[in-house]
C-alpha cells in the first residue's frame, strides 16, 4: 500500500469513528465498506475537518486549529460541506459573544445521507448496499431511530392517540411544509430493485414560515398538499414513520421494507427492534372477518395469516401501522391500544433520545 493511500484510509477511518461515536452510530466492518462509502461522500480535506468535529456547533477557527489547518482555507471548505448538506451550520449569538458562523457535524442516518440525493448515482447507491449488508443493516443498539406511527383511519371510535402518534397532527401544527424524493426508493432504484411506490413522498415541516426556498432537494409546498401527499402514501401501503421521541418532529418519512434501510432490517433480517412499534396493533372482528386474505397481502411485515378461515394477528410481528385495515373489505380490522406496560417509553425530545442511545451502547474513543 502506497503511503498516500495509506494516509487517506487513515483519515476516512477516524472520521468513521467519530461518526461511529455519535448516538445515530455508524459501526465499522470487516471489509472497509464504511470507508469506501465515506471517501465517494467526502472529498480527503473535507473529512479531516469533519474528522476532528462535534455534534456542538464551534467556530471556524476553533475546526481549524484543531485539525492543523488554516483558518481561511478551514472556513472555505466547511461552507462547501454546508452546500453539500455533509454538515450543519448556524450563526452564533451575539449575547454569548461567540458571533458568525458555527459548524457542527452530522451524524450519517439520519444526517447527511439523507442530503445526498443531488449526488446519489449507481456507484454511491452500490457503496450504501455493500455497507449496509456488511452490517446487516446498519445494525447498533439502543433505541430506534425510527418509530411506526398509524395511518389514521385505523383508529377509530374512542381511542385515545396522542398529537405525537398522528402524522396529520404534526402536519397541522407546522406552519412550513416541503417534499423531497425518497433516497431509499431513488438508492434501491439505481440497482434495479425496489417498489414501484411513489418517490416524492418523504415529508419535512418545520415550525415557523418561510423555512424551504426554492432549489435544494426540498419543494415548498402547503399544508393540503401535504396532507394529499400523506393520504397518497396511505393508498400505496407505505408506512409511516417519525424520529423516536415525543416533541421536535420535523419529518414524517413514508416507505417500504423493500426499499427503507431501517424496515429492511425487519423485513430481511429479521431484527423485530428496528424500528419502535407504534403504541396499537391490529385487531380482528371474527364476526365480520370473511378470510379473504386482503390483509395477509398487504401486511408488509408478516403480521397476519388465515387460520380455520380467518385472518390472524401475530402480536410479535404486528408493528401497528394499520395498513391492513385499509385493505379490509367487511371492516373486520381495526387498531387497538396497547395495554400502558406493553407501550415503549417515549424520549421527550432528540436530545433525551440521544442520552438513551448512548446509555445502551458503547462508544469508541476517538
Amino acid at each position: 500500500m502506497s503511503d498516500e493511500k495509506s494516509i487517506s484510509e487513515g483519515i476516512y477511518r477516524t472520521l468513521a469513528q467519530r461518526l461511529d461515536a455519535l448516538p445515530n452510530g455508524f459501526p465499522a466492518t470487516k471489509v472497509g465498506a464504511e470507508l469506501r462509502l465515506l471517501a465517494k461522500i467526502f472529498t480527503p480535506e473535507e473529512a479531516v475537518l469533519a474528522a476532528i468535529m462535534t455534534a456542538k456547533p464551534e467556530p471556524h477557527e476553533t475546526i481549524a486549529a484543531r485539525a492543523g489547518v488554516e483558518p481561511r482555507a478551514a472556513h472555505r471548505t466547511l461552507k462547501n460541506m454546508v452546500r453539500r448538506g455533509l454538515i450543519t451550520m448556524r450563526r452564533g449569538e451575539a449575547a454569548s459573544g461567540t458571533r458568525g458562523l458555527h459548524f457542527a457535524l452530522m451524524p450519517f442516518v439520519v444526517g447527511f445521507y439523507e442530503a445526498q440525493l443531488p449526488r446519489m448515482d449507481a456507484e454511491l447507491a452500490a457503496l450504501f448496499e455493500d455497507y449496509f449488508y456488511a452490517t446487516r443493516g446498519i445494525d447498533t443498539p439502543g433505541p430506534s431511530v425510527h418509530r411506526v406511527i398509524p395511518v389514521g383511519e385505523a383508529v377509530r371510535g374512542e381511542i385515545e392517540i396522542h398529537p405525537f402518534e398522528q402524522a396529520t397532527a404534526m402536519i397541522e401544527a407546522a406552519k412550513s411544509w416541503a417534499v423531497r424524493d425518497c433516497i431509499c426508493r431513488t438508492q434501491q432504484h439505481l440497482l434495479d430493485k425496489g417498489c414501484d411506490a411513489p418517490v416524492e413522498n418523504c415529508l419535512v415541516f418545520a415550525s415557523v414560515e418561510g423555512v424551504f426556498g426554492s432549489g435544494g432537494i426540498d419543494r415548498a409546498i402547503t399544508k393540503e398538499e401535504a396532507l394529499h401527499i400523506l393520504g397518497e402514501a396511505a393508498d400505496a401501503g407505505l408506512v409511516h414513520s417519525v424520529s423516536n421521541h415525543r416533541e421536535g418532529h420535523n419529518y414524517i418519512c413514508n416507505c417500504c421494507t423493500c426499499c427503507c434501510g431501517v424496515l429492511r432490517r425487519v423485513a430481511e433480517f429479521a431484527v423485530p427492534t428496528a424500528i419502535a412499534r407504534s403504541a396499537f396493533r391490529a385487531q380482528v372482528d371474527s364476526e365480520l372477518c370473511t378470510g379473504c386474505g386482503a390483509c395477509e397481502d398487504r401486511c408488509q411485515f408478516g403480521a397476519l395469516a388465515r387460520l380455520d378461515g380467518m385472518a390472524t394477528i401475530d402480536p410479535l410481528r404486528c408493528v401497528g401501522c394499520g395498513q391492513c385495515t385499509l385493505a379490509c373489505p367487511t371492516g373486520a380490522l381495526s387498531l387497538t391500544r396497547l395495554a400502558e406496560a406493553e407501550i415503549e417509553a417515549l424520549p421527550i425530545d432528540e436530545a433525551a433520545w440521544a442520552v438513551a442511545r448512548l446509555a445502551q451502547r458503547p462508544v469508541p474513543e476517538t
